[in-house]
């Protein structure tokens, strides 16, 4: 198939990060998603025949499959960081009905309990232990990627998730009135162990910006109390962006929810440089750049109902009044409001990165 986009694309890292960073008029559109769901890396790698010249059998063939994508969708910057977490979390399975559908379903995490409710469960839990943690995908990439990508630090930061995955959120919730002492011991292990992944992963220099990947909340408000947020997630944050601005690159927060009971921690205590994840319910990405836009990046933002219910002409059209409202002052890079997950028409994803391209005003 010939390529869906009607422009060009050079990849260039300086610009992304120039993007982010400062409040100015930007040279181009840039595009940022946390990720494309699997499905729709190999649905794309598949009909634009991205795989030619290389050899499946190769170790290196999911990372050089995936890089090939990104600079093809338009991407400046492949996301990566520790090789493998080392936790397992307990799941639950349901049918995936995507049109792009997974074999063998679809995993949630599973919500009432998890690993760890009880003394003689923490003591037991296998513990990642960051003296073994390996970077051969990001070695990879340090070597391999075109010279005007680059790699945003990830699998770092995710203090509320974890904190809900490894309690169970049920149980996370009673143990905050029951067992503080116990929700701290496994805040504090989670802060050891993020501080050490982001200071490994700062220390590579083709790494420009650390993403630190984190659901803190629902639709009407953080998943925990406000003050609750303050005591067991948001200083593990604000560690990764000391440590991230230390070395002179940007820290960048994706969270799912209405965050804004706690935006001020996020800008004045935190000091995130960028912001992740917008649904239209909760403040379209638009109205949150109007009002934060001067001090911090809005990432994404194109609500993932709507694309996924709108036809290509009504994206196009979203996409360019988006465009309209944050580009003109910089700090703002095109992309859903969540991710490229299975169940997003890949045409209509297809169509907003073109109009990206597209755009000249």
């Amino acid at each position: 198939m010939a390529t869906p986009f009607s422009m060009p694309f050079e990849p260039n890292w300086r610009g992304f990060i120039d993007c982010i960073t400062t409040t100015h008029k930007p040279d181009r559109v840039y595009n940022i998603e946390l990720f494309l769901d699997a499905e729709v890396n190999d649905w794309v790698a598949r009909e634009f025949d991205l795989l030619k010249g290389l050899d499946e059998d190769d170790p290196s063939f999911p990372l050089a499959k995936a890089m090939r994508i990104q600079r093809f969708l338009g991407y400046d910057y492949v996301v990566c960081g520790v090789d493998d977490n080392m936790i397992d979390f307990t799941h639950v399975l349901a049918d995936d009905t995507a049109d792009l559908s997974r074999s063998g379903g679809r995993a949630y995490m599973e919500e009432h309990k998890g690993p760890i409710t009880t003394w003689a469960e923490f003591d037991a839990f296998p513990w990642p232990d960051a003296d073994k943690m390996t970077f051969r995908a990001m070695e990879w990439y340090h070597e391999h990627l075109p010279e005007g990508m680059c790699i945003i630090g990830g699998q770092t930061g995710h203090f509320c998730e974890w904190l809900t995955w490894l309690m169970g959120y049920e149980s996370l919730c009673y143990a905050l009135y029951d067992q503080r002492d116990l929700v701290q011991a496994i805040y504090d292990r989670l802060l050891s162990y993020f501080d050490a992944i982001t200071q490994k992963i700062v220390a590579w220099d083709r790494v420009h910006a650390v993403w630190g990947s984190d659901d803190m909340g629902f639709i009407s408000g953080t998943l925990i109390s406000p003050n609750d947020m303050r005591a067991f997630v948001l200083p593990g944050h604000k560690r990764c962006a000391e440590i991230s601005h230390a070395a002179g690159k940007p820290y960048l927060l994706h969270s799912c929810g209405n965050l804004r009971e706690i935006m001020p921690d996020l800008l004045d205590d935190v000091r995130i440089d960028g912001k992740h994840s917008y649904e239209d319910v909760i403040s379209p990405v638009t109205e949150v750049h109007a009002q934060y836009g001067d001090r911090m990046a809005c990432l994404g933002g194109i609500d993932m109902d709507f694309i996924c219910r709108a036809d290509e002409a009504a994206v196009r059209a979203r996409v360019r009044q988006t465009l309209e409202a944050c580009q003109p002052t910089g700090r703002y890079c095109l992309g859903t409001g969540n991710t490229v997950a299975n169940y997003v028409p890949v045409q209509n994803y297809l169509a907003m990165l073109d109009e990206g391209r597209r755009w000249r005003g």
